[in-house]
């Protein structure tokens, strides 16, 4: 059945709305039936490009349309990212940056890109990484809170790529641009960067450069503070900054506190760097007997999980 515009509208909308909702409370594992379940529902002509006119720009209600898919497509492709479905998150993220940019919603265009920025580094691809967070950017000056979020993905693909001096430079960028405030130019989505965001992406910088000393407190702050369900990655990265110090009694508290719960986490990038790290740690000599029972406890305990896929 053929849907009008307004129609295809409201329904991307109430998607987005649900989707964000269950992704927050419960993960995006959880999420993931009713991302497919919506991207189904779709009207088959639902993403069809808008008609040209001669400006090339889409407006009216082409325009509402196109910005309410390309922020469906955002927020499934982020979704699917976090529940390690690599491949089809970059593809959606493609798609909703393509809607965005022919649209001209240079938000969700730019929300893209930051999520695209976070995938490519994720999956070992710093230098495309690096110029998703550089496309986001623009040559336009910008408001606190995404300006924050840009110099953060560009510390991240700074420091994979090896840099030393630059990363600390870009997380203190990021902290005075956050110190700014928000701003009435920031958009709605900036919310979620608050003091505890910015703090756990501090401290997983700080351990990519080797800093565990810097990096541990920042962690330590950002995982035990309350927030969205993806934050438990804060905690696996906690996890592995301490056994890569050599920390083995708070090794082994986290580990014991996590376990329990651990089968409910529904980050597949948590539980990936969980997974490994249990790993590890279960190998003969590589930590001290309570913390290697700890892993296998833990190991026992997490979500099965497949193979990581690339984009």
């Amino acid at each position: 059945m053929e849907h009008g515009e307004g129609d295809v509208t409201a329904y991307a909308v109430d998607a987005v709305r649900r989707l964000v909702a269950v992704d927050a409370a419960q993960g995006a594992r959880a999420a993931v039936p009713l991302v497919r379940a919506a991207l189904r529902g779709l009207p088959g002509t639902a993403a069809r490009p808008a008609r040209r006119r001669p400006s090339g720009a889409a407006r009216g209600a082409d325009s509402d349309r196109l910005a309410a898919l390309a922020e469906l497509y955002e927020v499934a492709g982020w979704i699917l990212f976090d529940a390690g479905h690599y491949r089809r998150a970059h593809r959606l993220n493609a798609r909703a940056l393509a809607l965005a940019e022919q649209c001209g919603d240079r938000w969700t265009a730019r929300l893209t890109l930051l999520n695209d920025s976070m995938l490519l580094a994720h999956t070992g691809r710093p230098r495309a990484a690096l110029a998703a967070a550089a496309r986001a950017r623009g040559p336009q000056p910008l408001p606190p809170r995404v300006a924050s979020l840009v110099l953060i993905r560009e510390a991240h693909a700074t420091a994979l790529l090896g840099a030393r001096r630059e990363p600390r430079d870009l997380l203190a960028r990021a902290a005075s641009r956050f110190l700014d405030g928000v701003s009435r130019r920031d958009p709605p989505w900036a919310w979620w960067l608050d003091e505890w965001e910015l703090l756990g992406h501090r401290g997983w910088v700080l351990a990519r450069l080797g800093d565990t000393e810097g990096a541990v407190p920042a962690l330590h702050r950002a995982a035990t503070a309350p927030g969205p369900s993806y934050r438990h990655l804060f905690t696996a990265q906690l996890l592995a900054a301490l056994v890569r110090a050599g920390a083995w009694r708070d090794a082994e508290r986290l580990v014991a506190d996590l376990a329990p719960r651990a089968g409910a986490i529904g980050s597949a990038r948590t539980t990936e760097v969980l997974g490994r790290l249990a790993r590890r740690l279960r190998e003969p000599g590589a930590a001290p007997p309570p913390v290697r029972d700890a892993a296998v406890f833990l190991l026992e305990s997490l979500p099965a999980t497949g193979p990581a896929r690339r984009p």
